[in-house]
């Protein structure tokens, strides 16, 4: 490829009303990851989780079948079976029914209306007032969601990439030892675009840059789906880029010194090292704030271990992390100004380009 690439234009990074139409037309209608199962609190039967998905809240529930997911309302008034506020973070207990605190309309934890009191005499069909369903699915140990509630092939589609290049990691196996959350003044693309990049590595991470050298030179050329090696006699995301955790069964033998990374659209950001895996959630809050949740992934042999002390990776991807949010909401401010039309995308930059090609078609009229 050879030239300058146009970028999306300005209104969808800065205009309320443009965040509006994305979020209707594409971040309430395709899979979004909303956290980790084991986080959660669903990882066994008789469980409740209430998370929020870009304004809308959602129960997570799990039964003997498996895990459910509706929307927070009542069949009966629209109060909020769980009472929350809106961009409020994920909370979980346990759950053997939901009951709606306004009139005590209850629900088995699928969904379906078990009780709707004072309707003697009243025919109320329970199959015709379950909660409002919305599609769940769980991959790697994430849980998505997506409100629209189509069929699993969607999902199955976007997750493949993923599934492929980095199946060797076995995240489902894997437990969180340490969160890091972040509030970043910036829309979500520019963040998915950043990550999706490393023409900005060497000017905005010196530290990484000395970590793994060939990301000083902007990503051009680069075998991103074989993974990127470190320096000589770093295999790690660390400062020393070594730790005393062993490294992942199951890794292939390059992938125990390369570095591997992908996105999954729109919202999980995946970078893979050799002894854990750091996951990214984006969770958009307005046209300018995204909120993130940081975890680092281990193996729970490591997590289980009495010297168990993930700072070492933490100090490194809170480093990294604060430089990536600084420069986006630099991005971020110079988009808001009025000389801003669009930006471009130099060769190297090819892959962030991917949020343009995977955006427009579902933001498209026809």
């Amino acid at each position: 490829m050879t030239g300058l690439q146009a970028a999306l234009p300005r209104e969808m990074y800065v205009d309320p009303q443009a965040f509006v139409k994305e979020r209707d037309r594409v971040l309430l209608a395709t899979w979004a990851c909303v956290g980790r199962l084991d986080d959660l609190g669903l990882e066994a039967s008789g469980r409740l989780a209430v998370v929020d998905v870009v304004g809308e809240s959602v129960l997570l529930t799990r039964d003997d079948d498996g895990l459910h997911a509706a929307y927070n309302v009542c069949r009966h008034r629209g109060s909020q079976v769980v009472p929350r506020e809106p961009f409020s973070p994920p909370v979980c207990s346990a759950a053997g029914a939901l009951r709606c605190p306004y009139h005590s309309w209850t629900y088995s934890l699928s969904g379906r209306l078990l009780k709707a009191p004072h309707t003697d005499g009243v025919e109320v069909d329970p199959d015709d007032f379950s909660l409002h369903p919305v599609g769940v699915q769980e991959w790697a140990g994430f849980v998505f969601v997506n409100l629209t509630h189509p069929g699993p092939g969607t999902f199955d589609e976007g997750v493949a990439k993923a599934a492929g290049n980095l199946g060797n990691y076995d995240m489902g196996s894997l437990v969180t030892g340490l969160r890091l959350t972040y509030a970043v003044a910036a829309n979500w693309k520019v963040l998915a675009e950043n990550y999706n990049e490393c023409y900005h590595c060497g000017p905005v991470h010196p530290e990484l840059v000395r970590l793994v050298p060939s990301f000083g030179g902007g990503g051009l050329g680069l075998e991103w789906d074989d993974g990127i090696p470190h320096r000589e006699g770093a295999w790690t995301f660390t400062m020393s880029g070594t730790t005393n955790r062993s490294p992942l069964p199951g890794l292939s033998e390059a992938e125990k010194v390369r570095h591997k990374g992908e996105l999954v659209y729109p919202n999980l950001m995946l970078s893979c090292s050799a002894d854990h895996v750091a996951a990214f959630v984006l969770q958009p809050l307005a046209v300018d704030r995204t909120r993130i949740d940081c975890s680092l992934l281990f193996h729970p042999d490591a997590v289980a271990a009495a010297d168990f002390d993930p700072s070492d990776a933490g100090d490194f991807w809170d480093l990294v992390n604060k430089q990536d949010w600084a420069i986006c909401e630099s991005v971020q401010r110079g988009m808001s100004s009025r000389a801003y039309t669009h930006g471009w995308f130099a060769p190297m930059e090819d892959d962030s380009a991917d949020i343009r090609r995977w955006l427009l078609p579902r933001l498209s009229d026809e």
